[in-house]
């Protein structure tokens, strides 16, 4: 681990910042090419038909459309590859979603592509359609599974269990034992820029892939196999990307391939960027979950046994969900210490919009329920609630529910410790009760919550647990480096300049960051899971190891002593030039391999968890059923801060999705439907509803192989925030919600329910 300095860990300014505040950065709608199509896209109108013709012909003789694109004409593999190879580009056969792509136009312009889809005639056959998990799991229901994905057999594509001990034993040994289930619904990404590609054909049978997006490389892997290209023939660029939040992780490589196959039919450049309310309507979402969740406990609130079951809505294709759902295997005890768990959790087949990636990967879906469950334990048990969490969260030298023994960064309790402290938790329960003895109309809650988040790809994916970087010193002085991960608005190009700066010793300004390119540097895995600036950094380390080794070297030989390198850089640099020495190096990182039994869901999950603890003060009108939250405090253990106005900010900006995730987000669905028109009737957190008064901190329990001690945060915030304010509604309203959101018709039913 390297010394920190006074680089790492200061607030310094995004250089990003200013192009994007003067509107001057340019994302994949401002860009064109010579003769560029527009791309509209045919979809199904039905959750579940067989595709009996599609008839193009009107549409093909509109003088402004030059091509119509089905499954018949894709050159490679008719797929969308993400994990599994069950969804295709263009329907073949059979439609399993409304909303699923069954033709492309490419025309001229924008509103002559989508004119045309509305003449491209598509004769179906209506198929029995089943659109909730409990109906796809009964006895009988429709198999709407594609085989090759259906590993859980019916419509369960994946199932999962995690034994460790022996439940029956721990619930024997119980004092009380709490039980409930519990239910989460669509929660929307709600980026500022959608779903956007431009796909560019050249001379030489390859495609440029220009796109919004996460995970280039996956790009790259899903556009070659559709177009039965090399991955050397696909050459991915991410532009600027308008957020993500796991929306862009694997629906790009859709929007992409869609694109490169309409450049490949007309040999001419060919953009598709959604319009919101498609970008709503088809668009992966945050899995809709039901978790039954049984937890025993002593008299002293020491957990003794967890019994939980957890089942996702996966949509009609596999996308992300065997992924999404380990994560909420793994995490279902949260950061506590459980000897005895038994978990099973399956992801089911249903004829909606494909679920996929959302910050905090399959954990809020079970944290929500783990939280609920420790205020009922405390509740049946006359214990503090921050006082039961006290007495079991993880300490160093413990085990997780997977059996992994953590010995260093484990800072939850420091988290527990310090977010008490900064919502002056005891006071500030008094004074709440005192509120609400003086109020009939209007009750104030306080809710806490604890969470544990694995920081990479862990066991499941241990194959992309791994990062690239290329650093090249120019005849300048100046340094330009590129990495494979991308910045997304999360501010990691930020911070991969604060560490190459760092490492090698120079100002910031002599440093360059790359726009990202598959073709510049090798595959180093996805932005996700917490871990792109951990990993990049890494990366940067390495590369930056290697530049000041050959820095030095030359030094010595022009006669600069080490002491005076950085003030003497730029002759160096020359001196690279006039004596023929290789001025670019690559660095390479991975992380520690770990072991994980997936017959029994034990092992060393992950490298090393983040932690947080969250402290939310809500208001909650007893006549309207309207929540709002008044008072907010949270502590983070994510190892060494590497900016600290960065990661308050995403603090700040978790907090905001979580609120909403509690009190408000919802899509209705309706026989495969979504009943949302775009986010004009989806209920959004405003800047009236987040608290401005928030308070951040964080506990630097240093990681030794992070960065300068780094690890995760990205995704933590909103994981505890959201049940911190399910919790705090809770204690306003002395009632015990069992899903989300507690919107102020739900609160109103529970409120009268035991009136």
């Amino acid at each position: 681990m390297e010394k920190r300095t006074t680089l790492i860990g200061a607030s310094v300014p995004r250089p990003d910042a200013v192009d994007k505040v003067r509107g001057e950065a340019r994302y994949v709608d401002d860009l064109a090419f010579p003769g560029m199509l527009h791309v509209a896209v045919v979809r199904s109108p039905h959750p579940h038909a067989k595709v009996l013709s599609i008839d193009a012909s009107k549409a093909l003789g509109e003088p402004d459309v030059v091509c119509v694109v089905t499954h018949r004409d894709v050159p490679g593999a008719n797929v969308v590859h993400v994990i599994y190879d069950d969804q295709p580009a263009l329907a073949d056969g059979v439609v399993r979603y409304i909303g699923e792509p069954v033709a492309l136009v490419g025309a001229v312009s924008r509103r002559a592509a989508r004119k045309a889809t509305l003449e491209v005639r598509v004769e179906y056959e209506a198929l029995p359609a089943v659109t909730d998990t409990r109906r796809a799991l009964e006895s009988g229901a429709p198999v709407i599974c594609v085989p090759a994905a259906a590993e859980g057999g019916g419509n369960v594509f994946n199932r999962m269990v995690l034994v460790k001990g022996d439940v029956d034993t721990g619930f024997g040994q119980a004092d009380v034992v709490v039980e409930g289930e519990y239910e989460t619904g669509y929660q929307e990404h709600a980026y500022l820029e959608p779903q956007g590609a431009i796909a560019v054909p050249d001379e030489a049978g390859s495609m440029a892939v220009y796109a919004s997006m996460q995970c280039p490389f996956y790009v790259q892997g899903a556009v070659a196999k559709a177009l039965g290209l090399p991955l050397a023939k696909v050459r991915v660029v991410q532009t600027t990307t308008g957020g993500a939040f796991g929306g862009k992780e694997d629906v790009p490589s859709q929007i992409a391939t869609l694109a490169a196959l309409v450049a490949w039919t007309a040999r001419r450049p060919a953009k598709l960027v959604l319009d919101r309310g498609e970008d709503v309507l088809t668009t992966s979402k945050r899995h809709p979950s039901r978790v039954h969740y049984r937890t025993g406990a002593k008299a002293d609130g020491t957990i003794t046994a967890i019994d939980v079951d957890v089942v996702l809505d996966a949509g009609a294709y596999q996308t992300l969900s065997s992924a999404v759902l380990w994560r909420s295997l793994v995490t279902a005890a949260g950061p506590y210490r459980v000897p005895n768990v038994h978990v099973v959790a399956r992801s089911v087949a249903t004829n909606t919009v494909p679920n996929g990636a959302f910050r905090g990967f399959g954990s809020p879906q079970v944290i929500f329920p783990h939280e609920s469950q420790m205020d009922r334990i405390a509740e049946r048990l006359g214990l503090d609630r921050a006082e039961v969490r006290r007495r079991n969260v993880l300490r160093p030298g413990d085990r997780t529910s997977t059996d992994h023994r953590i010995e260093e960064s484990v800072g939850i309790a420091e988290t527990l410790d310090r977010a008490v402290v900064l919502a002056d938790w005891a006071e500030r329960l008094s004074r709440v009760e005192a509120f609400n003895k003086t109020h009939a109309d209007r009750h104030r809650g306080l809710g806490i919550s604890c969470v544990l988040y694995g920081v990479g790809l862990g066991g499941k994916a241990p194959s992309l647990d791994k990062a690239g970087a290329t650093m090249k010193l120019e005849a300048d002085g100046s340094v330009t480096v590129a990495v494979g991960t991308v910045e997304m608005g999360q501010g990691l190009s930020t911070a991969i300049l604060q560490v190459a700066s760092e490492a090698l010793g120079i100002p910031m300004e002599r440093v360059h960051l790359a726009p990202m390119d598959t073709s510049r540097v090798p595959d180093g895995g996805p932005t996700v899971a917490s871990r792109g600036t951990m990993m990049a950094a890494l990366a940067v380390l390495d590369a930056a190891r290697k530049l000041r080794e050959r820095v030095v070297a030359v030094a010595r030989e022009v006669g600069i002593p080490d002491a005076a390198a950085a003030e003497r850089w730029s002759e160096i640099a020359r001196a690279f030039w006039t004596r023929n020495v290789d001025p670019a190096v690559e660095g390479w990182a991975k992380t520690e391999p770990v072991s994980w039994d997936p017959t029994t869901g034990l092992g060393d999950a992950y490298p090393v968890y983040a932690f947080a603890t969250h402290v939310a003060e809500v208001e909650v009108d007893l006549a309207t059923g309207e929540a709002h939250v008044v008072d907010f405090a949270a502590a983070h253990d994510s190892g060494t801060i590497l900016n600290r106005a960065l990661a308050a900010g995403q603090v700040e900006g978790g907090i905001a999705q979580g609120l909403g995730f509690a009190l408000s987000e919802s899509i209705p669905q309706k026989e495969g439907r979504l009943v949302v028109n775009g986010l004009t009737t989806y209920r959004l957190p405003t800047i009236r509803d987040v608290p401005l008064n928030a308070r951040v901190d964080f506990v630097e329990a240093a990681f030794p192989a992070g960065p300068f001690g780094m690890k995760g945060i990205g995704e933590v915030p909103l994981m505890a925030a959201h049940a911190a304010v399910a919790r705090a509604v809770a204690h306003a309203m002395g009632r015990d919600p069992a899903r989300y959101p507690l919107d102020p018709p739900y609160v109103r039913e529970l409120l009268s329910a035991s009136a």
